[in-house]
């Protein structure tokens, strides 16, 4: 998608990775089985896309290192999956959220060592204005709902595991998306995720099949909004803006997510006026993060 401008890219992957907590919301599997099926599915679709245009060509150009880096990238992926999903299980909702949404700082930070690409101070103010209003949005949100679990303290170190490999995800794919086009990269990290993923299901001992039909939909889900247009979207932007932008706009996650679990039947959780004024200032955050386009000369 050459032309494609990445802010419209980074809106319509805010919009897919929306419905990921609603559809896990709706799911009765395992969460490991959860993010097993829709890293396959989406694979399948991505290597049939590769297959068509060759583009599997392009993993001859890699180094050792590349390699190297993408797996960890896919390991990092998968541990997210796995860490957040399950911290859910031990630890509110409001907890769980704050937490893993630490990534944006967590990237900004490392992207100013690592990639040597330094927020401005506005670009900070808005990180800092984004996290505030995520932070408002996972409280409105989920004050009524604290200690749903028996052990809020792992549920916790769970998120906080969920927020550091996210980021660690997001700063590797920066710098290898600078070396491979979009469908390349995805399907090997992808690949990567998915095999890291197996490799936890065995040790957690996550029931990978049976599933009925209804979950299969749901996998389905996951796979073609959060997985395809979501993941695949933001790394697609990586390759033109800094990672620390692109990982900014996760804090729209829990605006579209809330909205979504309001209109979706079986859950039709109408959100609150603090819920919507908390998400308006993290779209507000969002926005003074982008990169200001540069006057004509």
């Amino acid at each position: 998608m050459p032309r494609a401008r990445p802010g419209l890219v980074l809106l319509l992957a805010i919009v897919g990775i929306s419905f990921a907590a609603p559809l896990v919301r709706l799911s009765s599997a395992h969460p490991v089985a959860i993010a097993v099926w829709r890293v396959v599915i989406a694979l399948v679709l991505l290597g049939a896309a590769l297959a068509i245009t060759r583009g599997w060509r392009a993993w001859g150009t890699l180094s050792a290192r590349d390699v190297g880096l993408a797996v960890a990238a896919g390991a990092m992926l998968a541990i997210h999956f796995w860490s957040w999903n399950t911290s859910l299980l031990y630890t509110s909702i409001a907890a769980s959220v704050i937490l893993v949404n630490l990534q944006p700082a967590i990237v900004a930070v490392l992207s100013s060592v690592w990639l040597r690409e330094t927020p401005t101070r506005r670009q900070w103010l808005g990180i800092a204005v984004a996290m505030g209003g995520a932070a408002g949005v996972a409280f409105a949100s989920g004050a009524n709902a604290a200690g749903r679990g028996a052990l809020p303290l792992l549920g916790n170190g769970l998120a906080l595991v969920g927020a550091i490999t996210a980021a660690l995800y997001y700063l590797s794919g920066r710098r290898l998306r600078t070396k491979l086009d979009v469908l390349p990269y995805v399907t090997l990290v992808y690949g990567a995720c998915l095999v890291s993923l197996l490799v936890i299901a065995f040790v957690v001992d996550a029931p990978l099949l049976p599933q009925p039909a209804r979950e299969w939909s749901i996998f389905a889900g996951l796979a073609l909004g959060p997985m395809l247009l979501g993941h695949t979207g933001m790394n697609w932007a990586l390759g033109h803006l800094p990672a620390y932008v692109v990982n900014i706009t996760v804090l729209g996650e829990p605006v579209g997510a809330i909205l979504l679990g309001a209109l979706l039947p079986g859950i039709q959780e109408i959100p609150s006026v603090a819920v919507l004024v908390a998400g308006t200032v993290v779209i507000a955050g969002i926005l003074m993060a982008l990169p200001r386009r540069e006057a004509p000369s």
